[in-house]
């Protein structure tokens, strides 16, 4: 099977020809000093591109092992967490800290919803001793939002720490951990950022590790261990690792995050959103619902459409690969077969991408026997693009 001309996913996402060559650079012995300055320096673009103060950890392992070991550093068995449930990812750092020993009290919504901040007041009310929240920032399965911004600080105000999933939001969405009370937030290099996937950025406060030191159960001595980072490299003075980094994915999520830095955050943020107006707006012009209740809770990285009825969504998504070399996404876990995503994420946000994506979309339901009206469809998407005043 060929490979598909347009990659237009929930990420991995095509990268760049700046980031694909700084992948086959030279590869440097981890001690070598441009090498630690290489590091250093990477630390300083992700916490620039996260707008915090906070620590950075670059984990070596895609952002699922960031998660996990967020979950395993702050969860010690009886405590009580609040975990903020609105699609596939929140439900599993759930089970997560049950496994780990938690009392998990779940504040859940349906898949195409949001978690209100007025649910979590409430939930903390009902569970004063509550010492964690967790809760993720855009569900990419799903295509939607929570109001991080507003859910944060009242956990902070309930003395609770605040575990944040950003994997998908970075890049693509307003992100203010230190303004929000983010104590943890796992970011992934691959989505919107455009990177190579296998690395977690994670920002880590000082109130994350005070708690962490004080949980004998968080990992030590283990590739899961933000202790040992913090240990070794942070406050070893940035000269000695806990466990060889990738220099490859080094080399290239820097490069990724160059580029975004070039662009800078606003802009950057101002291209998914304008992608993905143009995007939704091509989808319900075409005469497709929406995943999402509202645009309102839509998240700016993907564009999630339900399938409509009597069509197969692998099937569907296999004919679109097939026939016209698009690769968009289905949906994950218990949703997977229920909605199609176009992604738009890093350059798949550019230019006439969402069109190409619409128009892949459009004409493979059409050929499976749906009633859509595809021009209706790239006109609206066209129209916003237009409007539009952000790079291409």
């Amino acid at each position: 099977m060929r490979d598909p001309d347009f990659t237009l996913t929930a990420g991995p996402t095509a990268s760049s020809p700046r980031v694909l060559a700084a992948l086959g650079s030279p590869m440097l012995y981890d001690y070598d000093p441009v090498f630690l300055d290489r590091f250093r320096s990477l630390e300083t673009k992700v916490a620039t591109l996260m707008q915090t103060s906070s620590d950075i950890v670059l984990m070596q392992g895609e952002a699922v092992l960031g998660l996990e070991a967020a979950a395993r550093a702050v969860t010690r068995p009886g405590m009580t967490a609040i975990n903020c449930v609105s699609g596939v990812y929140g439900k599993w750092f759930g089970l997560w800290l049950a496994e780990y020993g938690a009392t998990v009290v779940e504040v859940e919504v349906p898949y195409d919803a949001q978690v209100e901040p007025e649910m979590v007041e409430r939930a903390f009310a009902a569970h004063p001793e509550a010492e964690l929240l967790a809760v993720v920032h855009s569900e990419t399965p799903s295509g939607t939002m929570n109001p991080v911004a507003e859910i944060g600080p009242i956990a902070k105000r309930h003395g609770a720490l605040v575990v944040a999933d950003v994997v998908s939001s970075l890049g693509c969405d307003t992100l203010r951990p230190d303004d929000w009370g983010l104590d943890i937030c796992v970011a992934g290099p691959q989505k919107c950022l455009a990177g190579p996937p296998g690395m977690s950025l994670v920002s880590v406060s000082d109130a994350a590790w005070e708690r962490i030191r004080a949980n004998p159960h968080a990992p030590r001595g283990s590739f899961l261990s933000l202790l040992d980072w913090k240990d070794t490299w942070i406050d070893g003075g940035r000269t000695s690792f806990p466990y060889t980094p990738s220099v490859s994915d080094v080399n290239g999520v820097s490069a990724a995050c160059d580029e975004a830095l070039e662009l800078g955050i606003d802009g950057l943020v101002a291209l998914h959103t304008t992608a993905a107006q143009a995007c939704r707006a091509g989808v319900r012009a075409m005469g497709v619902d929406l995943w999402a209740r509202s645009d309102a809770i839509c998240t700016n990285c993907v564009t999630s459409a339900r399938t409509p009825d009597g069509i197969d969504t692998l099937a569907l998504l296999a004919h679109i690969r097939e026939h016209y070399g698009v690769m968009l996404s289905p949906g994950y876990g218990e949703i997977k077969e229920k909605l199609v995503r176009l992604g738009h994420m890093g350059p798949a946000a550019r230019s006439l991408n969402p069109i190409v994506a619409l128009a892949a979309f459009g004409r493979g339901l059409a050929d499976l026997g749906a009633h859509v009206d595809i021009g209706a469809g790239l006109d609206a998407a066209l129209e916003v693009l237009a409007r539009a005043q952000v790079p291409a």
